[in-house]
């Protein structure tokens, strides 16, 4: 019996310089955002903490839209798919917020 060996080719595709950018440029946005929420846990006062929370939640939430348009390609998409998703995670932080609220309202009255 004669061995038969199969050559494999392999094809080197030279790199993609567009999707490249547009990867670094993401990165720059998303590094960006992120020094802006470091700048903020250090230079707000502690006195000011509710403005640091809500600029906190305000900044992931433009973190998660951006990551998720980005690379998961709903900016590209319908916008009736788009409001198809992002309808049903309002009322989904809408429901969240209310149940943290009302647990805290629970604690405050067994306190």
């Amino acid at each position: 019996m004669a061995h038969h060996a199969e050559e494999t080719t392999v094809t080197v595709l030279p790199p993609d310089k567009e999707r490249i950018k547009k990867l670094w440029q993401v990165a720059g946005i998303l590094g960006i955002i992120t020094l802006i929420e470091f700048a903020v846990a250090f230079l707000v006062p502690h006195e000011l903490k509710d403005v640091r929370v809500w600029t906190f939640i305000l900044m992931t939430i433009v973190k998660a839209a951006y990551i998720v348009g980005e690379f998961m390609h709903l900016r590209h998409e319908t916008k009736v798919l788009m409001w198809s998703i992002l309808v049903p995670i309002v009322f989904i932080v809408w429901m969240l917020v209310a149940f943290v609220y009302e647990g805290m309202a629970i604690g405050d009255v067994r306190l």
